[in-house]
């Protein structure tokens, strides 16, 4: 009986079941665990874009709401928060002080006076197409770890987990269909 058990779970181990699952007495092997080697590649992603910035450009997180809002521009700040994955408070104090810089516009809607559609200053553009340097040598370097062929297939991998999550909304459930286009900027 335990040796079928063994073959039972040594079965499922090869057809379906990930590495850095839990495992017998509970434990768990972070350096097997997608969850934390996707955070570690975050982190080093972070790390290789400071380097090549050298501080004197945008942030991570400013270069993705330029470009974000490149794609977007008059796009209001929910649709930028759902747009960038950027938590709402830390949306809204980045687009303060990125207006304070002068990197950024923003004035009410048309359509709802209380909504701030948010746009790219030419400040901002001209540091936006600094920081995309800085953001391409990061990307190529982290990518360097994987052979050549492989490349593509894990910025597919990445792509396809990031849509499921854009499909849940924060606690796990279907998210309703929203409307992101832009908005009008009154005047």
């Amino acid at each position: 009986m335990k040796r079928d058990a063994d073959e039972h779970r040594e079965d499922i181990r090869g057809h379906g079941m990930m590495k850095g699952q839990r495992r017998a007495g509970n434990g768990f092997d972070l350096s097997e665990a997608p969850s934390h080697l996707i955070r570690r590649c975050q982190q080093f992603y972070g790390d290789l874009y400071a380097r090549e910035a050298g501080g004197k450009e945008l942030t991570k997180q400013q270069f993705t709401l330029l470009c974000a809002l490149e794609q977007n521009d008059g796009a209001s700040q929910t649709a930028l928060v759902e747009i960038t994955g950027i938590d709402r408070s830390t949306l809204a104090e980045m687009v303060r002080r990125m207006l304070e810089k002068g990197l950024l516009s923003r004035e009410r809607t048309e359509e709802d006076q209380r909504a701030n559609a948010v746009a790219i200053s030419p400040a901002g553009r001209k540091a936006l197409r600094g920081a995309r340097n800085a953001a391409d040598r990061a990307e190529r370097a982290l990518l360097e770890a994987l052979p050549m062929p492989d490349r593509q297939k894990f910025v597919k991998a990445l792509s396809q987990i990031a849509q499921a999550a854009e499909q849940l909304d924060g606690e796990g459930n279907p998210r309703p269909r929203r409307n992101l286009r832009r908005r009008k900027i009154g005047g």
